[in-house]
């Protein structure tokens, strides 16, 4: 019993402080390098009416992603210098973090027009799996590229199909990532600026984790 009761010692308490510290800057920083689409999302009533400006313009996500995803890696290492190392990540990955997030969204949108086609047929919900798949597929593979580039300098063309095998692979890891990230974009399409600015963080950690979990072996060794 008095070991229950015994306060917890000045280490945990600065790693705790440290994660929240680290956490809420994260967040605004995201909504400061997401600003012109939480402010177009804010406008519109009906965002699902003109998802492809939305899918193009979503891709002021990529770069403030890398560089969440560094200040992650850094806090992993006990670092919390989170400005340094969000701008730091965000420059050094942007333009590999825009080429993944739109090629994603190229991808994605494509299936979006197919199952729209496709699903005015008879056969139409036959293929609807094949669909849900390959959009699950694109997304986890673009999260997993984003994920490697920001702690590495290799190129997106030789990553795309390694990221595709290890995430078919581990596709028990990957459903909770999936899951993690619907639930994020539901959080920021509900209340943008709300969203992003108090439980981004969080959840991106988790997704970010697993997906690091699954990308190791093309990670750079320390």
């Amino acid at each position: 019993m008095r070991g229950l009761l015994r306060p917890a010692r000045q280490e945990t308490y600065e790693k705790v402080f440290g994660m929240v510290y680290v956490g809420l800057t994260t967040n605004l920083l995201l909504a400061i390098s997401c600003a012109p689409l939480l402010v177009a999302l804010a406008l519109v009533r009906d965002p699902s009416a003109s998802w492809p400006f939305f899918a193009a313009l979503s891709a002021v996500c990529a770069p403030a992603l890398a560089g969440a995803f560094r200040c992650f890696a850094l806090l992993d290492e006990g670092s919390t210098a989170v400005f340094a190392a969000f701008w730091d990540g965000y420059r050094r990955a942007a333009v590999r973090a825009l080429v993944t997030w739109l090629t994603g969204a190229a991808v994605v949108s494509v299936l979006v027009v197919d199952v729209m086609v496709v699903g005015r047929t008879s056969w139409g919900p036959a293929l609807l799996p094949f669909f849900v798949t390959a959009g699950a597929l694109v997304v986890a593979t673009t999260m997993t590229v984003l994920v490697v580039v920001a702690e590495s300098a290799r190129p997106v063309r030789g990553l795309v199909l390694p990221c595709l095998y290890l995430v078919a692979r581990r596709w028990y890891l990957t459903l909770p990532t999936l899951m993690v990230l619907a639930l994020t974009v539901a959080m920021v399409l509900l209340r943008p600026v709300f969203g992003v600015l108090l439980g981004t963080a969080p959840l991106l950690y988790a997704a970010w984790a697993t997906s690091r979990f699954v990308a190791l072996p093309l990670l750079p060794r320390p």
